[in-house]
């Protein structure tokens, strides 16, 4: 019953909440204990948070789940893991999670706050309409990146939100495109919202926000306050082309029907773009004589 809970909070999909972490590098405080600290509490917190909206949306989804041909496996369609007991576990993390934010920074408990309402609405009206769904999804991207930068008392630059608000909807509509090409031979027997949505309309989308994407990175590499002002944070662009190249290529040309979030947990390749970004950045921004 443990391991079907723990299934069921969905560790894997964790890795969203590293959002968090944005303003704790971009904004020059990684090495500043406390804000450190309070960050990665304000990790757990949300995997925390976040396991409870995951658990209770299976609870709202497990008759249409039982009809899915990869979500019928899951504890609670299957049967592995009690109605009873997934109950539980959300009061019990909610109760739990919510007032240890507070606890942590008014401001982030507020945002955690706004994190779960939204997320019930998700859960049980959103997520039915087309297009909001995944502009909703993509605003849960952007909490967790306010939230982290509450609570390290950051103002980082406005480029850098529009860039997680554009990755976050080239995420959504990624994930859309995956369930739908699972769902190809029997599209409303899952969820009603993919009926609204086709493989050639969302990989116009997905296209049109990579386009995005990139573009607003680049300006972002260049024109933020914060950043070296020799510019060498451009030499971090070649990643998120290769990155976002590599999306389009697996889901193209190899048939891959995950989201971006998903395919980057194995796929090597995607999984090496996104560490020498990460590493570059780091070094640019740490480890760099020009920063102001």
């Amino acid at each position: 019953m443990f391991l079907a809970l723990l299934k069921t909070m969905r560790p894997r999909q964790w890795t969203k909440n590293i959002f968090v972490f944005a303003a704790l590098v971009f904004d020059h405080k990684l090495f500043v204990a406390d804000y450190v600290w309070q960050t990665a509490a304000g990790f757990f917190l949300l995997c925390l948070l976040s396991s409870a909206v995951y658990v209770l949306n299976d609870l709202a989804d497990i008759e249409k789940d039982r009809q899915h041909p990869k979500k019928r496996l899951r504890p609670l369609p299957s049967g592995q893991l009690s109605p009873r007991v997934a109950w539980a576990a959300v009061v019990l993390f909610l109760a739990g999670g919510l007032p240890l934010a507070f606890w942590l920074d008014r401001g982030f408990g507020t945002v955690a706050l706004v994190y779960v309402v939204s997320n019930l609405f998700y859960s049980f009206w959103l997520k039915h309409i087309v297009l909001i769904d995944v502009l909703v999804l993509a605003a849960f991207y952007l909490l967790r990146a306010v939230g982290g930068a509450l609570l390290v008392e950051s103002t980082i630059s406005p480029w850098l939100y529009i860039c997680m608000t554009l990755l976050a909807l080239f995420i959504g509509f990624g994930k859309r495109r995956g369930e739908l090409l699972l769902m190809k031979n029997a599209p409303t027997s899952s969820r009603k919202v993919l009926q609204e949505y086709s493989l050639a309309f969302l990989d116009e989308l997905i296209n049109l926000v990579a386009t995005a994407t990139i573009i607003a990175y680049s300006f972002y590499t260049f024109s933020a306050e914060n950043l070296p002002r020799d510019y060498s944070m451009m030499l971090t662009i070649p990643f998120v082309l290769y990155a976002i190249f590599r999306y389009l290529y697996l889901i193209h040309l190899k048939g891959e029907g995950g989201a971006p979030d998903e395919l980057v947990l194995v796929d090597r390749p995607l999984q090496i773009a996104f560490g020498l970004w990460g590493l570059s950045a780091v070094i640019i921004l740490y480890f760099n004589s020009f920063v102001p």
